[in-house]
């Protein structure tokens, strides 16, 4: 909601310094709140969902699980970096611009580079996780194909943002993990339901819903 409503111009547009630190004076607890869910929450989340897909995935697929679950812990680790940098830049700035007004504008700048490089301008760790993983459960057929082709979509969007040209691409990442985390979200809640969620549980019942 507050992506699409109070947050608006700030996270689509493409504010000036000036105009960014204003805003965030104007607005701390908003990207308060807004950093502490997209960063903190979603990066410690992150942490159990790549053990479960390593552990499912291993089986029949051990060097792209391994390789995947290093690659999503290590995202798991910037996201969260990103947050803290991101948070503590609020306050810091918000804190300047009473005292120093015109040195607000240099230190959000230098800050939010830093907080767009961990966890923003491009999305490399993320996007090889989300591939590696969706290829290993094509291979395997852990998961259905279809959330497998979305997966492999949206991991070589992620990869496209290191060519700064392409930043844009980073988009098609963005809502086509949104989309993928909601879909094996509602499948491993279905499992659970039908006490199928262990770690070490048969593959069998993921493989039926193959599409």
């Amino acid at each position: 909601m507050l992506f699409v409503s109070l947050l608006t111009d700030y996270t689509t547009g493409d504010p000036t310094p000036a105009e960014s630190v204003a805003f965030l004076v104007d607005n701390q607890a908003a990207l308060y709140i807004w950093n502490l869910v997209i960063f903190i929450v979603f990066g410690i989340a992150l942490v159990p969902l790549v053990l479960v897909l390593r552990e499912r995935l291993k089986a029949g697929s051990p060097g792209l699980a391994q390789a995947a679950g290093a690659f999503g812990l290590i995202w798991a680790g910037l996201v969260l970096a990103a947050g803290m940098v991101s948070n503590i830049a609020i306050g810091t700035v918000a804190d300047l611009h009473d005292t120093d007004p015109a040195a607000a504008e240099p230190v959000w700048s230098a800050l939010d580079s830093v907080e767009n490089g961990l966890g923003g301008g491009n999305e490399i760790a993320g996007g090889v996780w989300v591939l590696l993983v969706s290829w290993a459960a094509l291979k395997t057929a852990v998961l259905p194909r279809a959330l497998n082709y979305l997966g492999l979509t949206a991991g070589v969007a992620g990869l496209i943002t290191v060519i700064p040209a392409l930043e844009a691409v980073g988009a098609v990442f963005g809502i086509g993990l949104i989309v993928w985390f909601a879909w094996l979200g509602v499948l491993l809640l279905k499992e659970e339901a039908l006490g199928d969620g262990h770690t070490h549980r048969s593959e069998e019942s993921l493989s039926r819903r193959r599409t």
